[in-house]
C-alpha cells in the first residue's frame, strides 16, 4: 500500500462520519421548518426522525457484518449511494409520506457509512497511528454534532430545510470518488451469509428502538424475546454476526 492510499483512508473516514453526525444535528434545527412546510402534525413530524433511528439501529449490526463478507469498500459504497439518492429526493420532494420513507432509506445508508468508517481505519491503521485515528474520530463525533447544529440553522435561514439535505449530494459524490480513488480493494470473509441470524438482529434491534422511542412496552418484551432468540441463535454458529464473548463477563 502507498503512503498516499495509507493517507486518504483517514480523512475519508473522517468526512463520510462528520456527514451523517452532521445530517443528525440538522434535523433538530430544521424541525420546526419541515413540520410547518409539510402540514405536519408533532405526532407525524416525529417520524421524520423516528424512520431514521429505527432503519439505522435496526440495521447498524447487518450493515456491520456485511462489510466482513462483502469487502469494506464495495459496501462503503453501497452506503455512499443509498445515502446520497434519498438526500437528494428528500430535498426535492414534497410529499410528506414519501420524506418519512426517504428518512428511513437513508437511516440504512447511515447504517452502513457508520460501522464501516470505523472498520476501514481498523484494517488500515496499526499500533500507535491506530489509536490516533481513533481519537481523531472521537473528536469528529463532537464536532459534527456541533457544526451541524450551526450549518443546520444557518441553511435553513437562508435557504430552506431542504437545503440541509441537499447539502449531503455534493458530499457524497466527492467521498464517492475519493474512495473508488484511494481506499484499497480487500476481499472480503469467504463464508455465507447468516439469514436467519440477520433477520432476528435486525427485528430485534428496531423493535427495542421503536418500543424505547414510543414507550410501547409490548415492543420492548418483544425485542428482548427476538434477541433473546437471536443470542441462541448465534452461539450455536462457528461463526456469530456478533462475538458473543462480549457477554461472558
Amino acid at each position: 500500500m502507498t503512503k498516499q492510499r495509507f493517507g486518504m483512508v483517514l480523512p475519508i473516514s473522517l468526512l463520510a462520519y462528520f456527514l451523517i453526525l452532521m445530517d443528525n444535528s440538522i434535523i433538530f434545527t430544521s424541525a420546526t421548518e419541515i413540520g410547518q412546510s409539510l402540514n405536519l402534525s408533532s405526532p407525524t413530524l416525529s417520524w421524520v426522525s423516528n424512520a431514521y433511528t429505527l432503519t439505522f439501529g435496526g440495521f447498524l449490526l447487518l450493515s456491520s457484518r456485511l462489510s466482513d463478507l462483502l469487502g469494506r469498500k464495495r459496501i462503503f459504497l453501497i452506503g455512499l449511494t443509498i445515502f446520497g439518492l434519498s438526500s437528494l429526493l428528500i430535498g426535492l420532494s414534497g410529499s410528506a409520506t414519501l420524506v418519512i420513507a426517504l428518512r428511513a432509506i437513508q437511516g440504512l445508508g447511515s447504517s452502513i457509512i457508520a460501522p464501516t468508517t470505523l472498520a476501514l481505519m481498523m484494517d488500515n491503521y496499526q499500533g500507535q497511528m491506530r489509536e490516533r485515528v481513533i481519537a481523531y474520530y472521537g473528536v469528529t463525533a463532537g464536532i459534527g454534532a456541533s457544526l451541524g447544529l450551526l450549518i443546520g440553522g444557518g441553511l435553513t435561514t437562508l435557504f430552506s430545510w431542504e437545503g440541509g439535505f441537499l447539502i449531503n449530494v455534493p458530499l457524497t459524490a466527492l467521498l464517492f470518488c475519493l474512495t473508488i480513488r484511494f481506499v484499497p480493494n480487500k476481499a472480503g470473509l469467504k463464508t455465507k451469509i447468516d439469514y436467519i441470524g440477520a433477520i432476528l438482529s435486525v427485528i430485534g434491534l428496531a423493535a427495542l428502538i421503536g418500543g424505547l422511542t414510543s414507550n410501547q412496552w409490548l415492543l420492548i418484551l418483544l425485542a428482548v424475546i427476538v434477541l433473546a432468540c437471536f443470542i441462541g441463535f448465534e452461539s450455536r454458529q462457528k461463526q456469530p454476526m456478533l462475538p458473543l464473548v462480549l457477554f461472558h463477563n
